[in-house]
């Protein structure tokens, strides 16, 4: 049964950047470190990376990470989604926005959903089949989908660093709650990747 992956890398302290987010600092000071298991990491690093790739059929990211991916730092003709050769197959790419651009540099392989979360689902599962649908950050992004209780699993990557500020994945306000079982677990020197379902309400 295709499922709705929340998959991002955190900080041991529960930020998914660091501070100082811009276009030419896309992951904020200090943040290229969550993601150190991606680049350099092992070969279970790298199988992990693989199968969430090998599972994608759809991908669901907010305006703020677009803005960076698509900006003049951000995604190459040569490597994009998964930090994998855009040679290989793609996920179409719904981007969670109040407005659409009117110009993109990276073409056709981002959607523009303008009507909330709920739609941004309803269309990248349409458009998923028998996959998966990720949503792959920001971290506002996540924590939507999950507080509105539309995922089903959650995937942390929890990189061996502390930020100390930056773009929190669980929002400092009170929120609703939610209950998980960890059903895999994945350690290595760049990352504890974490696996669990969410527990929907009967």
């Amino acid at each position: 049964m295709p499922q709705v992956v929340v998959d991002i890398s955190v900080s041991l302290d529960g930020y998914v950047a660091g501070p100082n987010v811009s276009l030419d600092n896309g992951l904020g000071d200090g943040g290229e470190a969550l993601h150190e298991w991606v680049f350099n990491g092992t070969a279970e690093d790298r199988n992990v990376l693989d199968e969430a790739f090998a599972a994608t059929g759809a991908v669901i990211q907010g305006r703020i990470l677009f803005d960076v991916i698509d900006g003049p730092k951000g995604w190459s003709d040569e490597l994009g989604y998964g930090a994998k050769p855009t040679g290989e197959v793609n996920p179409p790419i719904f981007v969670v926005t109040h407005k659409a651009p009117e110009t993109t540099r990276l073409g056709d392989r981002f959607r523009f959903v303008t009507d909330g979360v709920e739609s941004a689902v309803a269309q990248a599962r349409e458009a998923a089949g028998d996959q998966d649908v990720y949503v792959m950050g920001g971290g506002q992004i996540c924590h939507q989908v999950l507080a509105a209780g539309l995922a089903d699993i959650v995937k942390l990557h929890v990189a061996p660093v502390v930020l100390g500020d930056g773009t929190r994945l669980f929002p400092a306000d009170a929120a609703p709650t939610y209950s998980l079982d960890l059903v895999r677990s994945v350690s290595t020197p760049g990352a504890q990747h974490l696996t669990y379902r969410v527990k929907k309400e009967k």
